[in-house]
């Protein structure tokens, strides 16, 4: 017979066949030291680096291999990491990255993501110390907003997520509960209301919640573009007249094309003029309300039903972390509670707490998306965050200021925020409007500095979104520079 010692060495040596920790934790040591350091050279020396450059197939091929049956060394897959896929990103850490409206991230968002992976907890609910984490981020959002203590929130995937989640809310809010069952009827006939400018993703959340995309009216915008008011105003009351029932009314706060601001405390005065739900699209830019000089920006954002913002974004934090906060929580768990006998509570014990994300949102399964974004703000504290804001304002201004001084370049658009449109037109004002995609492109390629393509009244425009921390006045002065070297080619003027 075994000896319970013998026993306990058989049953040690089962779990090593089948547990995936190593063997080896000293050697695992040394090799998780040296991915850190790699990942810190290689931040530490971005500037030094094209922003962008185009993988070749070599590498590409490596990614269409057979699927791994045996065990590989941790170090050998971790080389193919550092040669084939960290050379080769999108570029939106660089200093250079100017494409799409996307933060940079930070060495301490990177570390904490590392220990939120070690934890591996799943936020859906139950008692434990992320679950409270989560709820000090909804503490403090509702305190920089200036949101009521009924106030209620949750991390989502980005705001394309958290406005999706709103329509439902506000659906839900205005129909009454039991439209969760029931479905919408043919006599509800809702209709809502956003600029033209609105980001693709509220659109997209009309038809995800079965509404449609042709229930949300896409009203003009003025000169600053922003929502116009009283055309607003005057397709409320056609609806109205028309038989059809106005429930949503949505505001920018920081369109995604040029960065406009819309007048949201008239939007919230429109909304309590007709009852209906006002959510805020804050994605670009509601956290500037962390900069004391951008922040009168954004007043009225205060008034708002809900408000979908991304903390992965101005807020510097590694994605995902996107954000809906909610004036009264309430709302949030009405849309989604629902009883399974799975997820059964108790007064006490693991299957305790008096707050579970499920809630009050849609997922089940969820990342500590939190842990990263209270790292960020206790590390760096909303008023370096802020100032960091405000950088990229300044930046944007000065280039609109080179813009507008340089014949060769024209302004296309007032600057709200951090977004600069503008186009390349020649020194005699006659250059092809298709010269700009080709800039863009060629821009892309050189690697120093990287803006986007996106058009304005049917004009191509390069578009500089300036959002990264570490960008600098000496990459502004690259991007004109490049765009003015590359316009000025012949070979472009014959595009």
């Amino acid at each position: 017979m075994f000896s319970l010692q013998e026993a306990g060495r058989v049953a040690d040596d089962r779990h090593q066949r089948t547990s995936l920790d190593p063997d080896d934790w000293q050697a695992l040591r040394k090799q998780g030291h040296q991915m850190l350091d790699d990942m810190f050279d290689h931040l530490q020396t971005l500037a030094a680096k094209p922003v962008w450059q185009p993988a070749p197939s070599s590498g590409r091929a490596l990614f269409d291999a057979p699927l791994p049956v045996e065990a590989s060394d941790l170090e050998d897959v971790h080389a193919i990491f550092r040669d084939n896929i960290l050379p080769y990103g999108s570029g939106n850490i660089h200093p250079g990255f100017m494409g799409w409206v996307q933060g940079g991230g930070t060495v301490t968002g990177m570390l904490a993501e590392m220990l939120a992976g070690g934890l591996n907890a799943n936020l859906g609910g139950r008692d434990h110390m992320p679950i409270e984490v989560e709820r000090q981020i909804i503490r403090w959002t509702r305190q920089i907003f200036s949101f009521p203590d009924t106030a209620g929130g949750i991390f989502l995937t980005g705001a394309s997520q958290a406005n999706f989640v709103a329509v439902q809310l506000a659906r839900c809010r205005k129909l009454g509960v039991d439209v969760r069952a029931t479905g919408l009827s043919d006599e509800a006939r809702l209709v809502a209301y956003a600029s033209r400018e609105v980001h693709g993703c509220v659109p997209r959340a009309f038809e995800m919640s079965g509404i449609g995309s042709d229930q949300l009216r896409r009203i003009p915008v003025n000169s600053a573009g922003q929502i116009d008011i009283e055309a607003l105003e005057q397709a409320i009351l056609r609806d109205r007249q028309d038989g059809h029932r106005p429930f949503l009314v949505i505001g920018s706060a920081g369109t995604v094309n040029t960065g406009a601001v819309d007048d949201l405390a008239a939007l919230r005065g429109i909304a309590d003029r007709y009852d209906l739900h006002f959510h805020v699209d804050g994605a670009l830019g509601a956290l500037g309300i962390l900069s004391e000089d951008l922040a009168d920006l954004f007043a009225g954002i205060e008034t708002c039903d809900s408000l979908a913002f991304d903390f992965h974004k101005w807020g510097q934090v590694p994605y995902d972390a996107g954000f809906l906060l909610v004036r009264d929580s309430e709302w949030q768990r009405q849309t989604f509670a629902s009883e399974a006998a799975y997820l059964s509570r108790a007064a006490t014990g693991l299957a305790g707490g008096d707050w579970w994300p499920c809630d009050y949102g849609p997922d089940l399964s969820r990342g500590f998306r939190a842990l990263k974004t209270w790292f960020t703000l206790k590390t760096y504290g909303i008023k370096a965050l802020g100032n960091a804001m405000n950088a990229n304002c300044m930046l944007a201004r000065d280039l609109a200021r080179k813009v507008e001084r340089e014949p060769a370049l024209k302004l296309l658009s007032p600057v709200a925020l951090n977004i600069v449109c503008f186009a390349y037109v020649g020194p005699d004002g006659k250059a092809p409007p298709a010269i700009n995609a080709d800039i863009v492109e060629r821009l892309h390629a050189e690697g120093r500095v990287a803006p986007s393509l996106t058009h304005l009244n049917g004009q191509p425009a390069i578009r500089a979104a300036i959002v990264n921390h570490r960008t600098r006045q000496a990459d502004i002065d690259a991007l004109v520079q490049g765009i003015l070297t590359l316009g000025s080619r012949q070979d472009l003027r014959q595009c």
